[in-house]
């Protein structure tokens, strides 16, 4: 098992970088383009745990099945 100069294993490396666009994406595409169309119970405010932050992190779940299906279907293809 081949371990990078920074200690971490190549599939946990490859496992974060997914999560960490998955979480960005997700992110981006929740505030700059959903939340100013949602009703206000859908609108996440930054002072309390509310349905906003659910409907965000749903987005950010659906975003990184979509990198995973990518990066499994671009591995395939190989």
């Amino acid at each position: 098992m081949a371990i990078l100069r920074s200690g971490i294993q190549p599939s946990v490396h490859r496992r974060l970088i997914k999560q960490a666009v998955a979480v960005i994406a997700g992110n981006l595409l929740y505030f700059f383009v959903l939340m100013p169309h949602l009703p206000p119970a859908g609108r996440h405010r930054p002072d309390k745990l509310d349905l906003g932050l659910v409907v965000d992190f749903w987005i950010c779940v659906v975003v990184y099945g979509f990198v995973e299906l990518f990066d499994r279907r671009k591995r395939i293809s190989r």
